[in-house]
């Protein structure tokens, strides 16, 4: 069974950085597809960038370029590089990954537990 750990949230001032990390243990064969969300209290779930296998990466406007999504494939890690970090920003992360366990075989969607980010004085 596939499972997503994350890590590397915390308490940061406007303008700070986090890396938050997503760890994905199991056996697989690939990972086809990754994601970052956030959730604030009362608010909605935010989805807040995006990477294919293939390497190109969307994010949304309230990022705006501030933040970076990556992978080390030998880690089997992905990132959420923050900058800028805002109190806005504050929220729970998640990562849901699309892995695929076998070749030739669909990607199922995977989820890890969230780690909490947050931006205050």
């Amino acid at each position: 069974q596939v499972q997503l750990v994350e890590s590397g949230g915390g308490l940061v001032q406007p303008g700070g950085s986090l890396r938050l990390s997503c760890v994905a243990s199991g056996t697989f064969s690939s990972i086809a597809h990754m994601s970052w969300y956030r959730q604030a209290p009362g608010n909605q779930r935010e989805w807040v960038a995006a990477r294919t296998s293939g390497g190109a990466s969307n994010y949304a406007d309230s990022v705006k370029g501030r933040f970076a999504i990556s992978i080390d494939n030998s880690k089997r890690t992905v990132y959420l590089q923050m900058n800028n970090l805002k109190p806005e920003d504050t929220a729970v992360y998640q990562c849901n990954l699309q892995i695929r366990r076998h070749q030739g075989r669909p990607a199922s969607d995977y989820w890890g537990q969230g780690t909490q980010v947050t931006v205050s004085p």
